[in-house]
């Protein structure tokens, strides 16, 4: 059902919105009001890698084959998702330059080989319990959640496009 993936994207946005928000704070980042939109606690990009992933072919989603197909699927998604915000908005969502085996700062070695372990827990445990509170989410619910999911990425979006500043992002409420 398409709920099911709504709801992946969704939650697995507010993981990655919740894993930002704890690696700032483990790493002392100069920027801790990190923020993907205007109003929501998202990161699209974690609910699109994710969504990528769940896509893959059953076979692809165990063992070493999940851990190697998991992690080249949500690092391609990353890859694009940084271009696209570069070629699109005019912004540069993150830089990995500094760090070894980055290319062009897009995406980086360390990072996807972390992606890979996260899997395991997102892909067992995250996905089928996520998929079976969608199934009992009343449709209103999700078209309503839908809804402002949608205003507030149309927003963001466009806020962007016109600022090409992520820092007003983060400070704009």
């Amino acid at each position: 059902r398409m709920a099911v993936w709504f709801w992946n994207f969704l939650l697995f946005s507010f993981l990655g919105w919740c894993v930002e928000r704890l690696f700032a704070a483990l790493t002392r980042a100069p920027q801790q009001r990190r923020r993907c939109l205007l109003l929501l606690p998202l990161c699209p990009v974690y609910g699109l890698g994710m969504t990528a992933v769940l896509a893959l072919p059953p076979s692809l989603l165990r063992g070493w084959r999940l851990y190697l197909f998991g992690s080249l699927a949500a690092t391609a998604v990353e890859y694009l998702y940084h271009r696209w915000g570069e070629v699109a908005l005019g912004v540069r969502f993150w830089d990995y330059s500094g760090i070894p085996g980055n290319l062009r700062g897009r995406v980086c070695l360390p990072f996807s080989l972390a992606w890979g372990l996260l899997m395991f827990p997102a892909v067992g445990l995250a996905a089928p319990a996520i998929a079976a509170l969608a199934l009992r989410v009343p449709p209103a619910l999700t078209w309503l959640c839908l809804m402002v999911f949608t205003a507030d990425a149309v927003c963001s979006l466009w806020f962007l496009a016109v600022t090409h500043d992520l820092n007003a992002l983060r400070y704009a409420f």
